[in-house]
């Protein structure tokens, strides 16, 4: 039993009477201001995940620091929402777990400033009984889950590392979503052009004909698409620029 914190709100461990309340599960898309910031990732070498800590009251950080180290997590708390946010580095994998309500900058400020960076970092808010109408508005402006106190040790633990592994999983799907805007803007301005038609349906003939080329110009033009591309299907081509198009590139 961890010892209550001076809020007074305990933190328990196998206390079968402590309450939570958890979002609906989902899997979202990569969040919209990614599309909208189009936020490159720099690679970090040998980076592994953190789980930052943002709560005002020092026993309250201190139990969550050594609880999750005790899982093997690598956790950086921090006093205010402020601290955190002069500290924030897109870069960094991992997720964050807040305080719903702070002194100065609240959670969901927080939040806010961070939708409006572009960050994808997954939010675990924690609040009060009489703060879940608040966690609620912050799950529908994007955050990952909350958890009401005082809660069990191994909810908290459960949500961090499907945290972590939402992390992981749209990380990779803006490394993937770079590269395929990579390879599009190697393409030259005809080969974009035979890329727009040969993923409308056109035949060779037709995109000759469009173009007021030959049709072996066509087939080596489209030829190099594919290579530049890397798409060893036209079906694999049509997915990439369906996925493009979704993620908002021109």
């Amino acid at each position: 039993m961890l010892a209550a914190n001076p809020k007074g709100v305990g933190i328990r461990r196998r206390s079968s009477e402590s309450t939570y309340v958890q979002a609906a599960p989902r899997r979202e898309p990569l969040p919209s201001a990614i599309v909208r910031f189009q936020v490159m990732i720099t690679p970090v070498s040998n980076t592994q995940p953190t789980v930052f800590v943002v709560d005002d009251d020092e026993a309250v950080r201190s139990s969550l620091r050594m609880l999750l180290k005790s899982v093997g997590r690598t956790v950086v708390d921090y006093p205010s929402a402020s601290a955190y946010l002069a500290a924030y580095q897109f870069e960094r994998p991992g997720c964050l777990v807040l305080d719903i309500r702070m002194p100065g900058m609240s959670g969901l400020e927080l939040q806010d400033q961070l939708n409006a960076r572009g960050a994808i970092v997954p939010v675990i808010f924690i609040s009060g009984h009489a703060d879940v109408p608040m966690a609620v508005e912050a799950v529908q402006h994007g955050a990952f889950d909350f958890l009401q106190k005082p809660f069990r040790d191994q909810d908290l633990i459960d949500r961090v590392q499907a945290a972590v592994a939402r992390d992981a999983d749209n990380r990779r799907q803006l490394r993937e979503l770079q590269r395929l805007r990579q390879r599009l803007e190697s393409l030259t301005a005809r080969e974009r052009e035979v890329l727009d038609l040969v993923t409308h349906g056109k035949a060779n003939k037709v995109m000759a004909a469009d173009l007021g080329v030959s049709q072996r110009t066509v087939e080596i033009h489209r030829a190099r698409v594919m290579e530049k591309m890397e798409a060893h299907s036209l079906a694999q081509l049509v997915r990439m620029m369906i996925e493009l198009e979704e993620r908002g590139h021109p």
